[in-house]
């Protein structure tokens, strides 16, 4: 990207930000990529999702819920740190007695490091909203398999200044399981499924596959492999950068990453394939009040009556 266009990037994204934080969307914090969602925002976030299980009700989805925790062995036991350790959050706690208590709080008190008296426990951020459901479902599914879906906090330390990309935020994601042609079907139908719904919102939705960040010189690989067998999507709309649309929605097929390791089988016995879809809660409204602008009850009569039926 030339130089002329990094600062009209930056220019557009300043004037965004500003915009946001002067009409009350979103507060900002001391640190970076952490926003408080303003009265106007949760209500666009939350009629998005409304509109999602509206969409999706015939579908039979069976609802979960997991707090924005899960447990620090299901992480190793994925592989996590493996692929995207610079996207972990550890949990960490006082496990001390009343002397070193009292040291931690002089510490803190005199701006000392008082961090290194925590100690890990036994949880880590959620960095997936999906993850917990995997383990939930070893053996054998039904006939025709499993639909699921939850709606989830996750975390990733990804500190930023730009509002599309948070340290934790919200996933509305469905779950697939079942034989290899019924989970791509789903995925593939899907990906259509949510363009339309997009559009319908009057964004400038495109598909385009897609790689994780996976970490490092191998992590490079990974993410060729993963671009060349097109495991991954996603549904990009320009809301910082017509040159760099933002990815608000993602789907992935996991082939039987997950379920070889916790045993999910098909009704026949063999290995099921899982795939999942998410939509970004925050990202889907940012691209709403950047496509729309800063005042929902300005927004189109036909988007409005979507969101507001």
């Amino acid at each position: 990207m030339s130089a002329t266009a990094l600062d009209e990037v930056a220019h557009g994204l300043q004037a965004f930000r500003e915009g946001l934080v002067a009409h009350g969307l979103v507060l900002p914090t001391s640190v970076r990529g952490v926003w408080g969602r303003g009265t106007a925002m949760e209500d666009i976030i939350q009629r998005f999702d409304a509109l999602v299980l509206r969409e999706t009700a015939g579908d039979g989805a069976q609802p979960l819920a997991f707090p924005p925790v899960l447990p620090r062995t299901l992480i190793e036991q994925l592989g996590y740190l493996d692929n995207f350790p610079q996207l972990a959050g550890s949990v960490h706690s006082f496990m001390g007695n009343d002397a070193q208590g009292r040291e931690l709080a002089r510490l803190a008190d005199s701006g000392g490091d008082w961090e290194a008296l925590l100690a890990p426990t036994d949880v880590m951020l959620t960095p997936a909203a999906c993850y917990p459901v995997y383990p939930s479902f070893s053996g054998l599914l039904p006939q025709g398999g499993r639909l699921i879906t939850v709606l989830g906090w996750v975390f990733r330390h990804e500190p930023s200044d730009e509002p599309t990309r948070l340290q934790s935020f919200r996933m509305r994601e469905f779950i697939r399981m079942g034989s290899p042609d019924t989970v791509v079907a789903w995925r593939d139908g899907w990906l259509q499924r949510g363009l339309d719904l997009l559009r319908r919102l009057g964004l400038p939705a495109r598909s385009d596959v897609a790689a994780d960040p996976f970490f490092g010189r191998s992590g490079r690989m990974m993410a060729a492999q993963q671009v060349e067998q097109r495991l991954k999507f996603e549904i990009l709309v320009p809301v910082i950068s017509e040159a760099q649309p933002t990815a608000v929605c993602s789907f992935n097929w996991h082939q039987d990453h997950f379920s070889g390791k916790f045993g999910i089988r098909g009704a026949g016995g063999a290995t099921a394939h899982t795939a999942c879809l998410g939509f970004g809660l925050e990202r889907v409204a940012l691209a709403l009040i950047r496509t729309h602008g800063f005042e929902p009850a300005a927004w189109p009569d036909d988007v409005r009556a979507l969101l507001w039926p």
